[in-house]
């Protein structure tokens, strides 16, 4: 799924921070065990999610999408003592294999697990976020934010992935999924109340920012 050749993926490897022992070993289990794992962030992107959060410092952090939980705990290692980070997924069936991470990570007391559909369940949340990372089923990214539009600080961040979708967003005859991500790239990018790059780690990230 990256966009950059393995050598150099390699390379830039050996320049970011290591993973931990336990994002190590879900990510090997993720690729062992579950269905789809090149959903899995991975290292290189894990370690930009990882020190977007750090700079910021979040007190509230809002998840959309958490597959096995991996992302999850990279961003919340950027969270402040008294940070808490919503992770909202509808995958029942990866659900006692998630919570078991959480459980022995050292973040699992700022972990809220919340099962259902996002679109339902982040109308239960009173919180304003700091940082929102999206990445679930990419026909609603656009729903996702402007969902959370309005509960994220001025300042904060919104991150989108797979936005580059293997370079498809480049072809001019596009499938349905490729059509979705490029409409709602077009949405960010004449969206005035915002600030945003793409930047071209693994399958794209879209980062954004709210003025």
């Amino acid at each position: 799924m990256s966009l950059i050749k393995e050598d150099l993926q390699l390379l830039l490897l050996n320049f970011c921070e290591p993973e931990s022992e336990l994002l190590q070993r879900i990510d090997r289990e993720t690729n062992l065990k579950v269905l789809m794992p090149r959903m899995l962030s991975g290292h290189y992107q894990g370690r930009v999610l990882s020190m977007l959060s750090k700079l910021i410092t979040p007190k509230r952090i809002l998840e959309i999408g958490t597959f096995t939980g991996y992302a999850t705990l990279c961003m919340a290692e950027g969270l402040a003592r008294d940070g808490i980070i919503y992770t909202l997924d509808k995958n029942m069936e990866l659900e006692d294999r998630v919570r078991g991470y959480f459980a022995v990570s050292p973040y699992h007391s700022q972990i809220k697990y919340i099962m259902g559909d996002a679109t339902q369940t982040i109308n239960d949340l009173n919180e304003t976020f700091d940082l929102v990372f999206i990445d679930a089923d990419k026909k609603n990214n656009g729903t996702y934010y402007d969902l959370i539009f309005d509960r994220v600080r001025p300042g904060g961040l919104i991150i989108v992935d797979n936005v580059l979708w293997s370079g498809k967003v480049l072809t001019l005859q596009q499938d349905r999924d490729t059509v979705n991500i490029s409409t709602f790239n077009d949405k960010v990018a004449g969206d005035d109340r915002v600030e945003k790059l793409i930047l071209p780690v693994r399958d794209g990230l879209f980062i954004i920012r709210k003025k």
